[in-house]
């Protein structure tokens, strides 16, 4: 498998890579030509915000399902699981680059395994499903969102009212289950703290509280863009920080991470805490699919929603998770950290 280097500085990294490396011009890589075989590094040093916004754009349009990585000799990325998500297959920061022993064809190959892996789980293009169409591995459903003044606010919803919402699904699980290392009234605790981080965060979604069954929930989203699109980066930005937030915020010592599941359809409205004789398909489905379906560390989101609900940044976040009472899921891709969170 080739190397090619994109960089604004080529002597500075002649030193840390073979001789077999080939190295380009940053300026050319709107122009360049991925060829399957090869892996492309591209060297972010002293790019602006917004250059090296552009250049991801570029590369994830150009990279023609070829294994690119990022080198980050100055560890500038805070948050390197956003490149992964961005499409990237490597990222080679300032504590690997003082090593370059880990360099080897090894770690090439787990790259462009890597890369393939996703490009298998995405689909093939020209799937279908129920004569449904599908764009960039994620279905186009035909479904649309109602006029934005159509959902009058929460305080002013009226009860027994049909509505369409999203429904959004949320548990916390610890690598090994609460159940076997607390008492009952600890684990209460710690799902009354969960409920109000929860709370806290889904707050600028604009999202409701709407069932809690003692371990786990349910929140109704809003069906406007705005809202959806600041829920799912928030399940994300949460599922990303899950170490940090279940520590800090929830203050458990125990590896733990969420699990997320996103539906929409039409229910009749009532305030929380009067839902107790709501009969409804799409309440059922949702619980199920969060219970059965969905895993800890993923969001997952059943293929009935509406068009352009997942922010265009964020699609190739998702992967293909096959069939769940006879709707097609996705998932986020999944995280591993050094330590073994769930």
């Amino acid at each position: 498998m080739g190397i090619n280097i994109f960089t604004k500085k080529e002597a500075a990294l002649k030193t840390i890579f073979k001789k077999t490396a080939k190295f380009f011009s940053l300026d050319i890589l709107s122009e360049y030509v991925f060829e399957h075989g090869d892996i492309s590094y591209i060297d972010i040093l002293n790019l602006s915000g917004p250059e090296l916004k552009k250049i991801l754009s570029v590369v994830k349009n150009n990279c023609n399902d070829t294994p690119w990585g990022i080198i980050d000799t100055k560890g500038s990325i805070k948050d390197s699981a956003s490149l992964f998500f961005a499409g990237a297959s490597d990222y080679l920061g300032p504590s690997f680059l003082k090593n370059m022993a880990g360099f080897d064809g090894k770690r090439i190959k787990e790259a462009g395994m890597w890369r393939k892996a996703m490009v298998i789980k995405a689909g093939v293009p020209g799937d279908s499903f129920r004569g449904e169409t599908k764009e960039a591995g994620f279905i186009k459903s035909g479904i649309k969102l109602p006029a934005e003044n159509s959902f009058p606010g929460w305080k002013k919803m009226q009860s027994g009212k049909v509505m369409p919402f999203y429904l959004l699904y949320c548990s916390l699980h610890g690598k090994i289950p609460f159940e076997s290392r607390f008492d009952a009234k600890t684990i209460a605790q710690i799902h009354k703290q969960f409920l109000a981080c929860l709370e806290s965060y889904f707050l600028e979604a604009d999202g409701l509280l709407w069932m809690n069954t003692g371990h786990d929930c349910l929140f109704l989203i809003p069906p406007q863009k705005k809202c959806i699109e600041a829920a799912i980066k928030i399940c994300i930005n949460m599922i990303v920080s899950s170490p940090l937030i279940v520590m800090e915020t929830i203050n458990l010592k125990l590896p733990a991470n969420f699990t997320f599941a996103l539906h929409y359809d039409s229910l009749n409205y009532y305030p929380p805490g009067r839902t107790g004789t709501i009969v409804s398909d799409a309440v059922n489905f949702i619980f199920h699919l969060g219970a059965k379906k969905a895993e800890p560390g993923r969001l997952s989101v059943s293929g009935e929603i509406p068009e352009k609900t997942i922010p265009q940044t964020l699609l190739d976040c998702f992967v293909s998770a096959a069939e769940f009472e006879g709707r097609r899921i996705w998932h986020t891709k999944k995280f591993s950290y050094a330590k073994p969170w769930v």
